[in-house]
């Protein structure tokens, strides 16, 4: 019998270009697990959170997403992967309403369906700053298998994670105590850096 193939591999996956760098990161993370990496700097970070979707490719190692190479099949990536980053969305909301069903039409979701879900998320996550939860909201319009959070507020752990319900969680953070929060013991894997 084949075991299933990790929602997101990482194999010595490092990024460096341009005076930037990250990395390397190796894990496996399989559907409904969570897992957080603690990183030197906050742009160490973003790169890894974002090399872990696809929106920034490896520069060397390889990262896998689901069956999907993001070199090669970028597109299909992202609708496995989804970026929350740590920049909040400081909108109205009128102009959050309009953004939904902007992201809606980008991955061919119907937009009152899109809306329906928004305003369902946003009462889940009442007591969110919505600066803080728009992102969120966002990030789960088209149902990723996958949720990849950039160094996410603390505070609001509880109400990420249930938001994120069964799906598998890679989060970023610049120290250990904030991985910790992103993920239970025996739940995935956390680095603490000297």
């Amino acid at each position: 019998m084949l075991l299933p193939m990790p929602l997101l591999r990482m194999r010595e996956a490092a990024f460096a270009r341009g005076g930037l760098c990250a990395g390397p990161v190796s894990l496996d993370l399989n559907e409904g697990e969570r897992a957080g990496r603690t990183c030197d700097s906050p742009q160490e970070a973003s790169i890894v959170a974002m090399m872990a979707t696809g929106v920034v490719k490896a520069s060397s190692g390889c990262v896998l997403i689901g069956d999907f190479d993001p070199r090669v099949q970028s597109v299909a990536c992202k609708r496995l992967a989804a970026l929350v980053p740590h920049e909040p969305l400081a909108m109205t909301a009128a102009e959050f309403q309009r953004y939904v069903v902007y992201r809606a039409a980008l991955w061919n979701v119907e937009p009152s369906r899109a809306l329906v879900h928004a305003q369902l998320l946003q009462r889940r996550l009442h007591g969110m700053h919505e600066a803080f939860a728009y992102p969120l909201i966002a990030a789960l319009i088209v149902a990723p298998k996958l949720l990849v959070l950039d160094r996410p507020q603390v505070v609001y752990s509880r109400e990420i994670l249930q938001a994120a319900g069964g799906r598998a969680v890679f989060s970023t953070h610049t120290d250990a105590a904030a991985a910790r929060a992103f993920t239970p013991p025996g739940a995935g894997f956390f680095e603490e850096r000297a």
